[in-house]
């Protein structure tokens, strides 16, 4: 049962969070230079997505009370708070590093990397949840390992394509104009998608 969860495991995560490479890339290209930013945007990645299998488990378990579907969508208000700020930093002067976890000058914090995988796994929750919800409670827990693990790769491959260098030069020089306006549109989308509003 556990091997035969693998190949679907491994498409449904692809599906899914095949677009969180331009994100993670740009967080790479924002911490460029600065020492343990590979090992923040890792931590950060797996606390977020640890936060969309739990939200997805306590869904399909039954606990539809404790995360309802109405305030799914509201995630979106941390990526579009988070590209707000990250466009007015630039603006205020402010280039230090920034210890406080967020995302201001060039230091990448944990918290930052894993509030916007979090906001942005909406749509991951509402697919897994019907997909956990068809199979055994193992082919969960292997479709949950088989996640996990590709986390990683996920990581190495945005890094990957942050450190190529003409796709790097063109991250280094942009990357102040990108990463906001990333960042504020997959709030606004996850918002809109969501029927926030």
């Amino acid at each position: 049962m556990m091997l035969s969860s693998v190949l679907p495991a491994i498409g449904l995560f692809i599906a899914t969070n095949v677009d969180d490479i331009i994100v993670l890339s740009l967080f790479f290209a924002r911490g460029a230079g600065q020492r343990g930013t590979t090992a923040r945007i890792t931590a950060g990645q797996y606390l977020g997505f640890a936060g969309i299998l739990g939200a997805a488990v306590l869904v399909t378990v039954g606990a539809g009370a404790f995360l309802p579907s109405e305030v799914v969508p509201y995630f979106g208000l941390i990526p579009l708070a988070l590209g707000l700020r990250a466009a007015w930093e630039p603006r205020r002067g402010n280039d230090e590093d920034d210890n406080d976890g967020g995302i201001a000058g060039k230091n990448v914090g944990i918290w930052a990397v894993a509030g916007v995988t979090f906001a942005n796994g909406g749509d991951n929750i509402g697919v897994y949840v019907p997909v956990f919800l068809n199979v055994v409670p193992a082919a969960v827990v292997a479709y949950c390992v088989v996640f996990l693990v590709l986390v990683a790769v996920l990581v190495l491959a945005a890094r990957f394509v942050a450190t190529r260098q003409p796709i790097a030069d063109v991250l280094e020089r942009w990357e102040h104009v990108l990463f906001p306006i990333v960042l504020i549109s997959l709030g606004i989308f996850i918002l809109v998608s969501g029927l926030a509003f």
